[in-house]
């Protein structure tokens, strides 16, 4: 069976650093295009970021630009998002999505654009 698993979550202060994975479970991550949404209790998923299948394109929203970064690695079949100078907004459950598509170049921003979720990570922000 083909998931995605999340791991990294955890509680830090203000302005610290964590580094979020994704690992494909039961399929290679290679060709898939990746993003990262993030989804408080009752709100909608709000998207962070994405990553084309080619590692060429990439998206951020505009809260987190200049502060997280999306990676990968296709040999691990693991994505990553490396989040720095977080702040107590960032505080939510972050979660990673995957597609394949025929265009190796492609970003997607929705999370109906993604055919493969996982199970979240808590990112707790407090001081």
């Amino acid at each position: 069976q083909s998931r995605l698993v999340e791991s990294g979550g955890g509680s830090l202060q203000p302005g610290g650093s964590l580094t979020l994975s994704c690992a494909a479970s039961g399929f290679t991550l290679r060709g898939y295009g990746i993003a990262w949404f993030r989804q408080a209790p009752g709100k909608e998923r709000e998207w962070v970021s994405s990553l084309s299948a080619n590692g060429r394109n990439t998206n951020y929203a505009d809260p987190v630009k200049g502060r997280f970064t999306i990676s990968r690695d296709n040999d691990k079949s693991t994505a990553y998002l490396q989040m720095n100078a977080l702040r107590h907004e960032d505080t939510t459950i972050y979660y990673c999505e995957a597609a394949w598509k025929t265009a190796a170049d492609w970003v997607g921003t929705t999370p109906e654009a993604y055919d493969l979720w996982g199970q979240g990570t808590q990112v707790i922000v407090s001081s």
